[in-house]
């Protein structure tokens, strides 16, 4: 990721963030409580023949009746588990929705961000949905981190817009408000993420010998730990992770946003390249949840309306 960042994609030179101005996060203990069950559990799902948009299907999934999604199933309010272990948030929700006009069910498994695009390519499963932002080198089957091609690269349905934002401890922001700031200081990131590439970009600009210190982790919760702990001066991850995180954790007492969002760019469901009758029918289910005002609840549950999309777009990351 790079000035340009975005939430959970990796950055590299084609970094963009996720959401420009996402609204005030407003997920409360009432809203984990009402958010969608399981994506295991039946829960939703039109069956396919009363599904409006069933007949656009590939038939092996019509059939079998679930689409296989790879999620990192650790990044409130994108997609998390609630106390109950049931799987809930934006992510769920929307699969939920498409779900009821495609006449499937939407199966989320989980999996380590940074291997989801590799869960693809061998089918372990069908889509990758996990605030996961829409870029070139995602859309080329391009390495991030070293610019090489390792597959065929992914199309995307762009669902989401975000950004991406600095938390520190509250009350000790250290002078924190840009990425230059964090020069001479330790930052914690989820590993493979725009974040951990934004930081690994600015930290090459830092003069000195006051590199910024980097220390990666398998997913943002474990980050959050670290820096609740003392062990690092700031964390990073998408807007409405850090939103979430700050108005949530120790009851709004552990963290605080400093500095602006780096700007935005999409979050996109990916689909094989090889099954474009998938990604097509997808889309098609995404036009209809925003045409009914489906797309419009569940966005205003979790209070992230600044971020709505008002198309479903394939392949809009830049």
């Amino acid at each position: 990721m790079t000035a340009s960042s975005i939430c959970r994609r990796t950055v590299g030179k084609s970094a963009k963030s996720r959401i420009a101005a996402v609204g005030t996060i407003a997920v409360v203990g009432s809203l984990l409580l009402s958010g969608c069950g399981d994506q295991t559990n039946d829960k939703g799902s039109d069956s396919v023949s009363n599904a409006p948009l069933a007949d656009k299907l590939p038939k092996d999934i019509r059939d079998a009746g679930v689409i296989k999604v790879g999620s990192d199933i650790a990044y409130p309010p994108v997609e998390f588990k609630d106390k109950s272990g049931n799987t809930v948030g934006i992510d769920p929700d929307l699969g939920e929705a498409l779900g009821k006009q495609l006449g499937v069910k939407f199966e989320f498994e989980n999996g380590t961000f940074d291997t989801l695009l590799g869960g693809l390519r061998s089918k372990r499963y069908q889509v990758a949905m996990s605030a996961m932002t829409d870029t070139k080198n995602r859309q080329e089957g391009v390495d991030e981190e070293t610019g090489k091609k390792v597959g065929d690269g992914v199309d995307f349905i762009d669902y989401f817009t975000a950004g991406v934002s600095i938390y520190t401890k509250k009350g000790d922001d250290q002078g924190i408000k840009t990425w230059a700031d964090l020069c001479g200081k330790k930052i914690v990131v989820q590993r493979g993420t725009v974040s951990h590439d934004l930081a690994k970009a600015e930290s090459k600009k830092c003069k000195g010998g006051k590199k910024i210190a980097i220390e990666q982790f398998d997913n943002d919760q474990q980050a959050q730990t670290r820096l609740r702990s003392g062990g690092a001066d700031a964390g990073s991850s998408d807007f409405p992770v850090a939103a979430y995180a700050v108005k949530t954790s120790g009851g709004g007492k552990d963290f605080e946003l400093v500095g602006e969002q780096v700007e935005a760019a999409p979050y996109g469901i990916a689909v094989s390249k090889k099954n474009p009758e998938l990604r097509d029918a997808i889309q098609a289910a995404l036009d209809a949840i925003i045409k009914n005002g489906d797309y419009e609840k569940l966005i205003k549950k979790w209070g992230v309306e600044d971020g709505a999309v008002e198309k479903a777009e394939i392949n809009g990351g830049k």
